[in-house]
């Protein structure tokens, strides 16, 4: 008998059509990954298989019961809610069980081992609103199995998570797979995706494909050519309407490199080859790969039609500082905590038109660091030199030339998507005039034309997260600070966002990003890993992953610095 099963499964709210007439059957002990951009009907489709919104019409079924009556061996983690933050961690299972009706030895049992297993045994006391983000998800994660559930339906259950804590969360799905249970989880992460034994692509509340990953790759029937070229930006213009015309199935520039799809090896490298030749452009590599999900991803979507909004950005004002300058630098940049280090010695710079990427787990110190260059945390020791100022980094003039788009907090809720831009426009100076064509680009931007007066807080993650970026922006800052800017973001909204980030940098804006999404972290010029406080590393892309013979992906860089710098510490520990 299939675990989860459906059949032409619709949810309508009023004339939308969240969810058409889907079928699914997944198998027990699979993971199966629900996969589509912001709006595309996965959370929906959660709500229904969990017994928490009845469909339309079709039907849906849980070893062969329906959701509602099948809600007793169904573990349901949500998107946006899981935890109740003024609870200590053994109160919020405690909780939830007993909402679940599990008897109380049975919750001590249940609790020890799972607390055990997620390494989260010391923190029962905690309360959850003070864990770390990976700390919350595994939290969240044993609530969702106390009630000893066969399916779990996961709605995002990384989003916001590090590296470190991605690859722990998913390793625990892996041995609760072989210990039997089904998990259906939605993702926006394609690196994610990759991890799922199937996958299905759902898109305006169908599912349009579905298949293993490789078999989804396959399905492309295209292969990936990697150009290096010093001259990136000029490459990708030369290369862009060679693709529009077809010859070449996608251009994308990623980082250091631009990558370009094409049907047939060969013919793609003699054509780029040429290309590059008539505009005289120099080559420095040019060798051929394997497609990524996220290739057969946006290719898919663009044969239905979807494309994320790239508007032409209505700029106003000539950059003051010429590309290649140090824009934002620290210098030997400490900030204490009491007794607790939260960044150490820390020396960097990022020049105009360059886009730099600080890597971090949760609790490495990156945004503490960010608040520390942006003038909004006094060092403890060192100094900061900001948009060419040495000293005042706090001061009117210079906080007008930096944008700052922060982790947790960059909109006002209870204001609608037009009052939160006319605001960060008015504290930002954007003069009178400016302000309609700018609103307007932000609109397109996000998707949200003739939404303005929608409050901010009903937006869907992705959504919001579209907005935020266009009230940092609004003012062409010199200098931009994103704090983990496409959290939550689907992959094609997410490439939009590099995009732009890209012609930013262009126009000689100096982006400082932080990422947890480390096929992401191929975007930028250059990357500086931080551990516990320090900075460990710095490179571009191409030569992090060259330290790491062996490394399939910068993620197994990033892994493996972060684990020879706790055996490390471990080390000098045990000599002290």
């Amino acid at each position: 008998m299939a675990a989860i099963t459906a059949t032409a499964l619709e949810k309508s709210f009023g004339t939308i059509a969240a969810v058409r007439r889907i079928d699914l059957s997944i198998e027990p002990g699979e993971i199966f990954g629900l996969i589509g951009p912001d709006g595309a009907g996965k959370t929906s489709t959660f709500q229904m298989l969990a017994g928490v919104m009845e469909p339309t019409s079709g039907e849906a079924a849980i070893f062969g019961r329906a959701p509602r009556d099948a809600r007793a061996v169904t573990g349901y983690l949500t998107q946006a809610f899981s935890l109740y933050p003024d609870l200590t961690v053994d109160e919020n299972i405690s909780y939830t069980a007993a909402l679940r009706r599990v008897p109380p030895a049975t919750t001590a049992d249940r609790a020890s081992r799972y607390l055990s297993r997620f390494g989260l045994a010391s923190f029962t006391s905690r309360l959850a609103g003070q864990l770390s983000g990976g700390m919350k998800q595994k939290l969240a994660l044993a609530c969702a199995l106390v009630a000893g559930p066969r399916v779990l339906l996961l709605d995002e259950p990384t989003t916001g998570v590090d590296p470190v804590s991605r690859r722990e969360f998913w390793s625990v799905l892996a041995e609760l797979v072989a210990d039997g249970l089904t998990i259906v989880v939605a993702t926006p992460d394609l690196a994610e995706a990759e991890r799922c034994h199937r996958i299905a692509l759902m898109h305006l509340g169908e599912i349009k494909e579905t298949g293993t990953p490789s078999e989804i790759r396959a399905g492309l029937g295209a292969r990936r050519l990697e150009l290096r070229t010093p001259n990136l930006s000029e490459a990708e213009a030369r290369l862009s309407p060679v693709s529009s015309d077809g010859a070449l199935l996608d251009v994308q520039r990623v980082g250091d490199r631009i990558d370009v799809l094409v049907r047939d090896g060969r013919e793609g490298r003699r054509l780029v080859e040429s290309t590059m030749h008539a505009a005289s452009l120099p080559i420095t590599e040019l060798h051929e790969e394997e497609p990524l999900l996220e290739n057969a991803f946006v290719a898919t979507l663009r044969r239905l039609g979807h494309e994320a909004a790239e508007p032409s950005w209505p700029f106003q004002h000539a950059r003051p500082t010429p590309a290649g300058d140090v824009a934002l630098a620290a210098h030997a940049l400490t900030k204490r905590f009491e007794s607790f280090t939260a960044v150490r010695d820390v020396t960097m710079s990022v020049r105009y038109g360059e886009v730099y990427g600080l890597i971090g787990a949760n609790g490495a110190g990156k945004t503490t660091l960010i608040k520390m260059l942006c003038g909004l945390v006094a060092p403890s020791e060192g100094r900061v030199e900001l948009a060419g100022s040495h000293e005042g980094i706090r001061s009117s003039a210079v906080r007008q030339r930096i944008g700052y788009m922060s982790q947790r907090f960059s909109l006002y809720d209870e204001l609608t998507v037009a009052e939160n831009l006319d605001f960060f426009a008015g504290v930002y100076g954007v003069p009178a005039e400016e302000r309609p064509p700018k609103r307007r680009w932000v609109l397109e931007f996000a998707g949200l034309e003739g939404r303005s007066d929608q409050l901010t807080g009903s937006l869907p993650g992705g959504w919001k997260q579209r907005v935020a970026f266009g009230a940092a922006i609004v003012h062409e800052p010199s200098v931009l600070f994103l704090d983990e800017p496409t959290s939550g973001v689907d992959p094609l909204a997410r490439r939009s966002f590099w995009h732009l980030i890209n012609r930013l940098a262009d126009a000689g804006t100096a982006i400082l990003v932080t990422t947890h999404y480390l096929e992401e972290a191929e975007q930028c010029h250059r990357l500086g890993f931080l551990v516990a406080g320090d900075l460990v590393v710095e490179d571009t892309p191409t030569g992090m992953r060259r330290r790491q013979p062996g490394a399939r992906s910068l993620e197994d860089v990033f892994i493996a610095v972060v684990t020879a710098r706790d055996h490390q510490a471990a080390g000098t520990e045990a000599l002290a």
